[in-house]
């Protein structure tokens, strides 16, 4: 006997739950060896009775529909809802594959004697340091000289591109969130979904609704993944701004504009410089992950390697992520101390 089988009996639906049976089904096996053996009428024990799962109860109550249903219902409203939502996010996502593949051409078709150079000013420019200019040119030999200058151009092509759309649509929605306790409310449920969700869900939709060959497939789920924190400390840098300041602001007639662009975000900046660090950090660990999905770049060497057992091409590109990881964290914890200092000399 299933284990809420008595259960119906008792409310009085077994006719119900029996309704749409032909009277004829096979028995299965278990039930035919327990039959045979005497235990069919005893059910389970105390001990292990089942917690009353849709499967369980299908089994009581064939009326009641199994787990797969729920499933397999999604699955074909998600598809039944597909054709629409194409025709919406297909234009508006357009422009960021146009971007992934202009900036993928530009940095793999430059010569590595401009591309080099390029980066190393724009590290002078955002850290005034020479030994991290020092350790972005021999971090990038060292990438060329494994061969593996090609693969590291394209994975820092998509962190610009992905980082630079986090922090476009972050940055204003922090400062909006920080003017609103409302919207505050309401963002932070979506922002902390898309903290807990694992890197891999964010996947799965996409894969149904955009071909694997759109760069925006992939983009999307970077831009996802790694918009959370420049979200998170942009508002939470408004917020701390000292409230004796924003009297002080007030006292001299300044206008919300004013204190927004005047008072709150340069004193804000520090922490959204440090949101800025975490989302490209966020950025280069979904690269990798987005390989799985035709994303160019070192994690598809990382990808090679676990497919085919390659443990020195696996490893090798992971020493590239490293290489990459330090090198960017260290460009933007170093330009994060320059605005650090220049806010205490004020």
């Amino acid at each position: 006997m299933a284990a809420y089988e008595s259960l119906f009996a008792t409310l009085g639906l077994k006719g119900w739950c029996h309704a749409g049976e032909s009277g004829s089904g096979m028995m299965s096996m278990a039930d035919l060896i327990a039959k045979t053996d005497g235990t069919h009428a005893t059910g389970p024990s105390a001990w292990n009775w089942p917690f009353p799962s849709l499967d369980v109860l299908n089994k009581a109550c064939p009326a009641i529909p199994p787990s797969r249903d729920v499933t397999q219902g999604l699955e074909q409203g998600f598809l039944a809802i597909r054709g629409g939502l194409r025709l919406i996010i297909d234009p508006l996502t357009q422009p960021l594959s146009w971007m992934l593949r202009d900036m993928l051409w530009v940095m793999t078709q430059t010569p590595w004697w401009i591309v080099i150079p390029v980066l190393m000013l724009i590290t002078w420019v955002v850290t005034r340091s020479w030994r991290l200019v020092a350790f972005v040119l021999i971090s990038i030999g060292i990438l060329a000289f494994i061969n593996h200058y090609t693969a590291a151009m394209e994975t820092l092509a998509i962190i610009f591109v992905c980082a630079f759309i986090c922090v476009l649509f972050g940055v204003p929605i922090g400062i909006a969130m920080s003017r609103s306790d409302r919207l505050q409310r309401i963002v932070i449920p979506i922002l902390d979904m898309l903290q807990t969700l694992p890197p891999f869900v964010y996947l799965i939709p996409l894969i149904f609704l955009f071909s694997v060959t759109e760069p925006k497939l992939y983009g999307i789920a970077i831009i996802l993944y790694a918009i959370v924190p420049v979200v998170r400390l942009t508002d939470l840098g408004i917020r701390l701004v000292d409230k004796d300041v924003i009297e002080a602001a007030d006292a001299f007639g300044m206008t919300a504009r004013q204190k927004l662009f005047g008072v709150q975000i340069p004193l804000a900046l520090p922490n959204i410089m440090a949101g800025v660090n975490q989302t490209i950090m966020m950025s280069l660990a979904m690269v990798v992950i987005a390989s799985l999905v035709s994303a160019p770049g070192l994690g598809v060497l990382v990808l090679r390697g676990i497919r085919s057992l390659e443990l020195g091409v696996g490893l090798v590109a992971g020493f590239g992520i490293v290489i990459l990881a330090i090198l960017l964290d260290r460009v933007t914890k170093a330009s994060l101390a320059r605005i650090d200092n220049s806010q205490s000399r004020r």
